[in-house]
This record gives structure tokens, sequence and C-alpha cells, in this order.
């Protein structure tokens, strides 16, 4: 079927909704109600929890030195960060099964409280051990929160109208991310970095009272609490978290603790990718009767397309959010907090465009122009990355910026409705599942791969260096580690011939870096090819919607009998 008249699964083109029977009628009489004061008391809660794993997804960036020196987390300092990206990835498809079982009010409140729970354990910790536990649960809350607020909104608005709201939410994600960084530096500076931790607290405390009061969304009680266990996929959620569990251990240690070739990090990269292997075919299995990642999304090509477009879209956004201010610091020479600065045209130029681009969505109902322009800025900005040196002007790197943040995007409000396009809405909560499962896996892809390449590019362009005490910085992968001490200490005794030849081995290794990015965004833009374009619903059939008052419900119930009414009226004559 041709790309503008393909029809979604489980809608009808207006010209055939006479012809489509009562249950049309009654679908489209269900879910043309207008949006209330309910829809808008939800929203604001909606806006401040994404606040809340906005700002926690920046702030212990800045603050992590002193955290690594003060509870003495050595060389395994990385867990700090991975326990968070890992369990916010991998417990993601679990997620999605526990809001149909059990609703998304319910599995909402629960997620804030695991978040505050961690950030408690975490603010509280004399320990990695208990940093890393803290940070697991909060990556879980954090995770979830994220899902349950688009899985919400999947439930209140069509598909058409999804763009504009999710562009707002990501306006707020961008605020929280943007003031993370300042947050966390302030918080050090002039008070315990425990507190980079505790600030989330009252947020979290506001966002449940908020949803204690406002979400108040449909949910039908059924079945006993064992039925409703053996609903769930234990064997599947237990096969993915492992394998992506391997795989992180992998991609953490390679070319850092261990080198890439070290049984260390093989076995568990090879354990970690068949255990993928065995996750799939396990839930393509017939006994399997509620897989956490169905078939269909795989095996539908537009599906298919926008969750590996997910994918590719978040590794290259990590890829660029880690490379970016390495460049800023190690090649030009600015501090940690000049080129945060520098970096917020990515943040704000991203958002900004994903939020115009949710209407235009909503108004034309095309996303796959969209994703072409999304790669194609994506790919001209990373293009032109390699291009940058010591030489490059300010307003040259700022616009090269521009450019990539165009590119992110386009793709923020357009590429979870192309997934939901060609599926019906009752696939809303596996389909958003699996799209911010594939984003999570892609970011920690995205944070791994580059440095891989960086170390390495840096390990071959060392014999630059003259100075072999700064050369043995640059190899056996601790490249990107001496970035930061470069920029800080390490230049302070360096010779001047010293310093511009680490600032081109360091050009170099990034020059590499960005065409290897290059290639991914490319792979990108021709997935796009893939992708059909799809109406896009402006109807909803969802049993999740927002509860009714008793008046509300008897104007609904009166509207679907009259719609009801009419089509056995019409088939009468």
């Amino acid at each position: 079927m041709d790309s503008e008249k393909q029809s979604p699964p489980n809608g009808n083109p207006p010209a055939d909704r006479a012809a489509a029977g009562p249950d049309a009628a009654v679908a489209e009489a269900n879910a043309s109600t207008s949006k209330g004061w309910r829809f808008w008391a939800v929203f604001p809660a909606l806006c401040i929890t994404t606040l809340l794993a906005a700002v926690e997804a920046t702030v212990v960036s800045t603050a992590l030195p002193v955290i690594v020196h003060e509870i003495g987390a050595g060389e395994e300092y990385v867990w700090i960060l991975n326990a968070y990206l890992l369990t916010s990835c991998a417990f993601m498809p679990l997620l999605g099964q526990l809001a149909d079982i059990w609703g998304r009010r319910y599995l909402m409140i629960l997620v804030v409280v695991l978040f505050a729970l961690g950030a408690g354990i975490a603010g509280g910790a004399n320990n990695l051990a208990m940093m890393v536990a803290g940070r697991a649960i909060q990556g879980i809350g954090g995770g979830g929160v994220n899902f349950i607020i688009q899985l919400i909104i999947c439930d209140l608005v069509p598909l058409r109208e999804r763009g504009n709201y999710m562009g707002i939410l990501f306006l707020f994600f961008t605020i929280g991310t943007a003031m993370g960084p300042f947050i966390g530096g302030a918080i050090v500076e002039r008070a315990s970095w425990r507190w980079v931790f505790y600030i989330n607290l009252p947020i979290a405390g506001a966002a449940l009272v908020l949803h204690l009061l406002f979400l108040q969304v449909k949910y039908e009680k059924k079945g006993t609490l064992g039925e409703k266990l053996r609903r769930i996929d234990w064997i599947g959620n237990i096969l993915l978290i492992a394998a992506v569990v391997s795989v992180l251990i992998a991609l953490s240690w390679g070319g850092t603790r261990y080198p890439w070739g070290a049984a260390q990090v093989v076995v568990p990269l090879v354990l970690g990718l068949v255990g993928l292997v065995l996750f799939h075919l396990y839930e393509t299995a017939p006994w399997v009767a509620v897989p956490i990642l169905p078939e269909r999304l795989f095996t539908r090509r537009t599906p298919a397309a926008g969750l590996v477009i997910a994918f590719l879209d978040a590794l290259l956004l990590f890829w660029v959010t880690y490379f970016f201010p390495a460049y800023l610091q190690a090649v030009k020479g600015q501090s940690p907090i000049e080129s945060g600065v520098n970096f917020l045209p990515t943040s704000i130029i991203s958002v900004l465009t994903g939020v115009v681009c949710g209407v235009v969505l909503s108004k034309t109902g095309r996303y796959r122009p969209m994703h072409f322009l999304a790669f194609g800025f994506q790919s001209l900005g990373l293009g032109l990355f390699s291009c940058l040196n010591s030489e490059t002007p300010k307003a040259e790197f700022i616009g090269v910026q521009v450019l990539f943040a165009l590119g992110i995007g386009f793709l923020i409000a357009s590429n979870l409705p192309a997934i939901q396009a060609d599926l019906p809405d009752k696939d809303a909560s596996v389909s958003a599942a699996a799209f911010n499962f594939m984003r999570g896996y892609g970011g920690i892809w995205g944070v791994s791969v580059p440095a891989a390449i960086f170390n390495a590019r840096c390990d071959a362009e060392a014999w630059r260096v003259t100075d072999l005490a700064v050369r043995q910085h640059l190899t056996n992968g601790r490249a990107y580690g001496f970035v930061a001490s470069s920029v800080q200490a390490g230049t302070a005794g360096m010779s001047p011939e010293a310093q511009a030849q680490v600032t081109d081995v360091f050009t170099q290794s990034l020059r590499m870096t960005w065409q290897v990015g290059l290639a991914f965004s490319l792979l990108g833009f021709f997935l796009v090819f893939v992708e059909k374009e799809i109406v896009l619903r402006t109807t909803l059939e969802t049993e999740y919607g927002l509860k009714e008052n008793e008046g509300e419900g008897k104007r609904a119930k009166g509207d679907v009998e009259a719609a009801k009414s009419t089509d056995l009226s019409d088939e009468t004559k």
C-alpha cells in the first residue's frame, strides 16, 4: 500500500467511517471528547515529574569527582553512572507489562517512590557498594518516570496530537538537564555533595502529591494476584536483564580496565550478545502468552525501523554529549564550566525544534520528512565536527553544534508516533516500553563505542608526543580520562611543545570518532526509506483514559448510545 494512503491498524479513514459499522462510531464517540479540567490538572504533574528525572540526568556529572574522592570509589567510579543507566534501560519492558496489569496510576506512584528511595540511599552512602545500590534503584525509578509519562500521554490524546504534548514535556526535560550541571556545581561549592541526591526528595514529594490528587485514570481491576503475577513474562525479563548487564560490563571494562581482547571483556560481551539472541528466540516461542517485546514490534517494517532509529538517535545524542565537551576541553582548552556553557546550544536548539516539530506533526500528520531532515542535519553536523581543530573560532563550532541539534530536535516529537502508527492503541504500553528500552540501550553504546574509538586512536597517535611521561597517559585506554586532567592540573607541568602535541593527538583522535559517528547517522538516514508514511489516527481507543465524574460519564454514555442508534437506523433503512 502506498505511503500516503496507508491506513492505521485500528482506525478508519474519514470517508470509510460510515461503512465501518457501529464499532467505529462507538470508538469515535468515546475518543472525541474534549479535554476538560482533569486533563489540564494531570499535565502539570507530568511536567514536574519530567523535571525530576531530567535534573538527575546531569546533576551528578559535576559533583562526580568529589563523590569519588569522598567515598573512595577508585577505578570503579564508573558504576556510579552505569548503575543508573543500566537499570533505567533493562527494567523498561518489565515496567511495560506492569503498566498493563496494574494500571498507570499505581505504577507512576511506585516509580516516583523508587526514585526518591534511591536518591536517599545514594545521598547517605559511605561506600561504593551503597552508592551503586542507591543509583540502581534510582535508575529503575528514573527510567520508569520517563516511560509512564509518555504512556499517560498516549492514553490521553490521539496519536495525531501526541507530538504537541511530547514537545512540551521535552522542553521541561531540557530545562532540567541544562540546570543540572549548575545545580551540582553550586551544591558542591556551598554545601555537601549529598544534597546532589537529597535535592530530589522535595521534588519527588511534590510530584507524588500532584499524582495522588489529579492522576485519576481508568483501570479495570480483574483477576487475582496470582493470575496477575502469572501474566508477567518472568523468564523473558530475566534473560533480557542478564544480557544487558553482561554487555554493559564488557563495554565498561573494555579498553580501560582490561584490553578489548582480554577474556574479562570478550566473555561477558559474547554472553550478553548470545543472551539477546536467546531472549528473542524465547519471546517468539508459542508458549509465551504475553511476551515483553512482542514479535509484531519487529516484524512490521515501520515500527521495526522506528525502534532502530530510536537506538541510533540515542547513540548519537550520547556520542556528541560526551565528546563535544571533550573537544572543547582537550582541544580548545576550556574549563568544564566553560564547555558546559558552550554546549547549551545543543540542548536549547534541539528542544525548541522538537516543540515546533510537534506542532507541525499534529497539523500535517507526516513524520518521514522530519526523519529525513533529522539524519540529514545530524550527518552534516557530524561531518563538520571532524573538521574542528584548536584554531576553529567560536562562531563556527557553535554553528556546527546548531546543525546537529536541529537533527536531534526533528526526532524528539516524531519518533514514538511513527512507531505507534502501524500498531493499535492497545499496544501503547509495549511500544512505549520498547521505544524507551531501545533509547536506553542506544545510550549505553553511545558512551562506550566512541570512548573505545577515541582511546584506540589516541593509542595509535601517541607517538606524536615526545615526552614519554605524558605519552603514558594517552595509551592503554587512559586517554579519555586524561582529558579533564590535561585541562586542569595536567597542563601545568607540560612544556608548550608537549601541550601542542597532546592537542594534536586529541584532534586526530576526535576526527576519527566523528567520522564513525557519521557512518551511524547515514545508516539512520537510509533506514527512513524503510518506514511507511501511515495516516496518524485522530481517534483514541484505550481502557486507561481519565476517569469521568458522574455527569461526564452519563453524557459520554449517551453519545455512545446515540451513535449506536444512528447506525441501527441506517442499517434498517
